[in-house]
C-alpha cells in the first residue's frame, strides 16, 4: 500500500513538473489563442481537484467520527475544526473551478 502512495506522488509530482514547465517554452502571442487542449487540460485538472478534494474530506470526516466513538465529550472542538477544514478544502476545488473558468475561453 505504502508502495502505491508512493508512486502515485511521484506520478502527480511529474505531471505538476511538466504542466509548470511548458509556459518557460512559450511564446508572445499577438492574440490570445484558445487551443482545444487548453478546455481538455481544464476538465482533467478539475475532475483531479475534485475527486482529490472528495478523498481529503472523507478522510477529515472518517477522522472526526473516530475522535468522536473515542471521545464524545470532545464534541464541540472536534465539529468546528471539522466544519473549518472541510471548508478549506473545499475552497480549494471552488479556486480550481474559478482559475479554469477565467483560463478557458
Amino acid at each position: 500500500m505504502y508502495n502505491a502512495m508512493r508512486m502515485m506522488k511521484f506520478a502527480f509530482m511529474a505531471m505538476a513538473a511538466m504542466l509548470l514547465a511548458t509556459p518557460a517554452f512559450a511564446q508572445a502571442a499577438a492574440e490570445p489563442v484558445s487551443h482545444w487542449w487548453v478546455s481538455i487540460g481544464g476538465g482533467i485538472g478539475m475532475a483531479l481537484a475534485a475527486g482529490l478534494c472528495g478523498i481529503g474530506q472523507g478522510r477529515a470526516t472518517a477522522s472526526a467520527t473516530e475522535a468522536l466513538a473515542r471521545n464524545p465529550g470532545a464534541r464541540p472542538g472536534i465539529f468546528t475544526f471539522l466544519i473549518l477544514g472541510l471548508a478549506f478544502i473545499e475552497s480549494l476545488a471552488l479556486f480550481t473551478f474559478v482559475i479554469i473558468f477565467l483560463k478557458v475561453k
